[in-house]
């Protein structure tokens, strides 16, 4: 997709071996043909490729798998301990719809599992905000450590991964609030509503608010004719059909059919002028991602523990990889991306903030690990609530899943069609890195506080900053429609740990580096570089950028903040 932190990270992490992250390590039992795999198309080959991935399962989504290959930080080990089909991805053709809620509103590049495991444990954090790692603020009797699927009462050994889980959910406090909520599922939901996991929605009377609201099969038609008839709750939770889950090998061009049937009544409803619709995935479905997680320092209480089966010494629990992330609402309108950092925590941080906003008291929950509540977004910032466009953009029609009577069968006709979904595994075949490297061309607007890893253009009244070539200092040049002058580009990079807000910055023109008073310093001089605070204004107002010693700004002046482009470009 263009414009978001993806095969064109030009802060992409480079390993002691010398190697990006990008080539992965090989063992020769493998394949003797490379040492190394790039991330490569699992649609390739060609042919009925396209149509037999849909249904692939690429790689492993647990605990074991993932921590391996993530090889403490290192992020190098996916095609050796989890598979190689888990480096591999998908295009624009395979998941149109994706691609197009997501760039018809905001997408979130920095959005992380909450917990670098399977489908539980990630679920019971959006809805409570911990797995009770040591130092969570729940105690080692109410259920936990939760790093697996397990639902079978009592624990595993090592006694972990207890059950059910007894801590208080998101939900309750809403519910002494006197804030309207209500789960919709369907009888098949593939074991994925959260809160049956908890002991107190099991125990709960079937008249009870816990019951009708939390674990009650309404059906998602129930959310379909709420939304028509704008008496949706305020906070609604949809789980869907396993067949429509996309979780491996469920097909993504089902899981669309769904996605866009739920944003199609949310946006055509009569509330969607004051609605905010969230589509988000548990985990990772299997597959890698080059961005190291984002994460606590060592020993941070409720993050890191021992591993519990032996393998892999002190590890961090959590946040885990990059997942989609998009945000619908005439607030997130018109192609933009999100670039702070998040998990399945900052959708609680939202509620929080949004439910405080309309004046509810007691909603936040004291259930949270406190580093997250300290260090993840709470998503605010993703909106511009000055300036709301009410438009609509287009979304092409997604196919109806496959059905036998009342049955989804799509994905069993893929896997009786296709009888082998795992394509060969191009090692030694990878001598174009740019085919490996796949990106589109385009850009998206910057909204919240910046990350590393896009190249940024930075624009204001019709200008931006420019490095003319063979300059000596910084200047400006009118800018252009499609943000593709390769002058006009730059490159953050982090300066005095990633959260200090400031930055060094480098041209991607020559790589030289931003000094003090608007110098251009040779690209071998990044200790002389100036340090550059980047802030975000908020609601339409972009970026202030000065020298973080005085009070400078950089470049053009002016009340007005710099418009920042996120854009990826082959030239």
């Amino acid at each position: 997709m263009a414009g978001v932190r993806g095969f064109n990270d030009p802060n992409v992490q480079v390993n002691p071996d010398g190697l990006p992250v990008w080539y992965q390590q090989v063992d020769p039992s493998m394949s003797t043909n490379a040492k190394t795999l790039l991330p490569w198309y699992l649609g390739y080959q060609g042919g009925s490729w396209p149509d037999a991935i849909q249904c692939i399962v690429a790689g492993d989504n647990g605990y074991t798998d993932n921590q391996a290959a993530l090889n403490h930080g290192l992020n190098n080990h996916w095609a050796r301990n989890n598979t190689p089909w888990s480096w591999g991805y998908l295009k624009r053709s395979d998941i149109p719809v994706h691609f197009a809620i997501a760039e018809g509103w905001t997408a979130g590049d920095m959005y992380q599992e909450g917990q670098i495991t399977s489908t539980n444990p990630n679920r019971a954090t959006l809805v409570s905000g911990s797995v009770n790692i040591p130092g969570s603020p729940q105690s080692a009797d109410q259920g936990g450590p939760y790093l697996d699927n397990n639902e079978t009462p009592g624990c595993d050994k090592n006694n972990i991964n207890c059950y059910p889980l007894k801590w208080k959910t998101i939900f309750e406090f809403y519910e002494n609030a006197g804030v309207s909520w209500q789960v919709y599922q369907d009888n098949n939901n593939f074991d994925d509503n959260p809160l049956a996991w908890f002991e107190q929605y099991q125990k709960a009377s079937a008249s009870s608010s816990l019951a009708q609201k939390g674990i009650a099969y309404l059906g998602l038609e129930a959310f379909y004719e709420a939304a028509a008839n704008g008496t949706l709750p305020e906070i609604s939770f949809i789980v869907g059909p396993a067949e429509l889950s996309e979780h491996p090998p469920y097909m993504p061009k089902d899981g669309a059919w769904l996605q866009k049937k739920v944003v199609d009544s949310v946006v055509n409803g009569p509330k969607y002028n004051s609605t905010l619709l969230i589509v988000s995935y548990d985990e990772s479905g299997g597959f890698g991602d080059h961005v190291v997680p984002f994460h606590s320092p060592e020993g941070t209480p409720g993050e890191w523990m021992e591993d519990p089966y032996g393998k892999f010494g002190q590890i961090f629990v959590g946040p885990g990889v990059r997942l989609p992330f998009y945000m619908v609402s005439p607030w997130t309108r018109g192609g933009r991306v999100f670039t702070e950092r998040a998990d399945h925590n900052s959708q609680i941080l939202f509620l929080e903030q949004w439910l405080t906003a309309r004046g509810y008291k007691n909603v936040q929950t004291d259930q949270m690990v406190h580093w997250r509540r300290e260090h993840m977004s709470n998503l605010v910032n993703a909106l511009d609530l000055d300036h709301p466009d009410y438009s609509i953009p287009h979304i092409p029609n997604a196919d109806a899943p496959a059905m036998v009577g009342n049955s989804y069968v799509g994905t069993s006709n893929c896997q009786a069609k296709y009888p082998v979904q795992r394509p060969p595994v191009p090692y030694g075949q990878q001598n174009d890195t740019s085919e490996a490297l796949w990106f589109e061309d385009g850009y998206k607007e910057c909204v919240g506080y910046l990350t590393e890893g896009r190249y940024l253009v930075f624009e204001k009244a019709g200008y931006a900053l420019t490095n003319a070539g063979n300059a000596t200092h910084l200047s400006i040049s009118p800018a252009v429609p499609d943000h593709s002058e390769k002058k006009q580009r730059w490159v953050i990079h982090y300066s005095n740990g990633e959260e200090s807000g400031l930055f060094l910055i480098s041209s991607a023109l020559e790589g030289k580096w931003l000094g003090p008073r608007g110098t251009l310093l040779p690209a071998n001089c990044s200790e002389q570089a100036a340090q550059v605070k980047i802030t975000f204004l908020g609601n339409g107002r972009g970026y202030a950028l000065e020298y973080a010693t005085g009070s400078n700004e950089v470049g053009l002046g002016g009340k007005s903040g710099f418009k920042v482009w996120s854009v990826t470009y082959h030239n």
